[in-house]
């Protein structure tokens, strides 16, 4: 049995799904907040709670007592941990969510992996991990050790606290640097969601740093089978891991961290102009300055995932854009 929490989110909802197309039995935990609209985390749960081998435990993270009954009930041989309390601007307003979700929350889930024989910890870390570094593409090789918002500071934290796990209890976890995803059942406070909205309304789009950004954008299905076949790959010590010239992603401890991403950057413009595309509509564009916490481009190297998985993310923009407006339509019926 595989537990996926975030079970009702964005990526963690498509994962539950991925698996169950295998034969996987399910445990989904999701605490149903109101980050965001939660109709939209019901429709991704109700889709769900039909399909066989899926059971949904309404739970929050951080309540200790409740993540450690529901480890104990199921004994779940893989976690693949995927809530967080998400969104990059809001830890500016509301840092304390991000420690009782992401600080507080993950460590009740290495202390349940510790007490309940789970095989594998795969969790969700995130490219704003690089912050500062801005010599790309990004690489699991280098530190990333100057997050620039207390979001992805609190990720970084993350993959420190799983190293002590599984150097201290052997514990085999594995990180993943997410960049930029989007698609079908998207979050509404990322940027797609938002530019949809505004342009099928006639409003204007806000495109900051003057729309002079580039991004790794990564669709959806794309970190769903990364993340399905890294899951199947439980970490492993690195016998040539040399603790005098230390590689930041790996370890002699069964740990590693990969990114997931595109490996092929887009200006922003041509993501507007995809989704313009897409909907048969010019956009409305207001220019504004580069927002606190932001970085000018990312890119991932995914040379790592590639070697471990054989795989590589490859959708274009493109055909991403065209799928998240073609569910957008039927889902909002506009």
């Amino acid at each position: 049995m595989i537990l996926v929490t975030g079970a009702a989110g964005f990526i963690g909802s498509h994962v539950c799904h991925r698996l169950l197309d295998a034969g996987q039995p399910v445990v989904g935990l999701d605490n149903l907040n109101a980050y965001y609209d939660p109709t939209l985390k019901a429709a991704r749960l109700a889709r769900l709670t039909t399909r066989p081998g899926f059971t949904f435990s309404k739970t929050d993270l951080a309540d200790r007592p409740a993540m450690e009954a529901l480890f104990a009930s199921h004994r779940p041989a893989t976690v693949i941990h995927l809530a967080a309390q998400a969104g990059v601007r809001y830890s500016l307003e509301n840092p304390h969510a991000y420690v009782e979700a992401n600080l507080v929350g993950f460590m009740n889930i290495l202390e349940g992996c510790r007490h309940n024989g789970c095989g594998h910890l795969v969790y969700a870390s995130t490219s704003s991990v690089y912050g500062l570094d801005q010599a790309m593409p990004f690489s699991e090789h280098r530190g990333a050790g100057h997050p620039m918002t207390f979001y992805a500071a609190t990720k970084k934290a993350n993959e420190l606290m799983a190293h002590s796990y599984a150097h201290l209890f052997r514990l085999p976890c594995t990180g993943l640097r997410f960049f930029t995803v989007y698609g079908p059942w998207g979050r509404p406070d990322m940027a797609l969601f938002k530019f949809t909205d505004a342009i099928l309304a006639g409003r204007p789009i806000e495109l900051y740093n003057n729309g002079n950004m580039v991004r790794d954008f990564t669709f959806v299905d794309d970190i769903v089978e990364g993340i399905v076949r890294i899951s199947a790959q439980p970490a492993a010590a690195d016998p040539a891991w040399d603790a005098h010239h230390p590689d930041p992603a790996r370890s002699s401890a069964p740990w590693r961290v990969f990114n997931i991403g595109n490996s092929d950057p887009v200006p922003l413009m041509r993501y507007v102009e995809a989704l313009e595309a897409a909907l048969g509509r010019k956009a409305e564009r207001t220019l504004l300055p580069m927002q606190p916490g932001d970085v000018p481009a990312t890119s991932a190297d995914v040379s790592e995932l590639e070697a471990a998985t054989g795989f590589r993310p490859q959708t274009t923009v493109e055909e991403g854009v065209r799928r998240f407006v073609a569910w957008y339509r039927d889902y909002y019926r506009r």
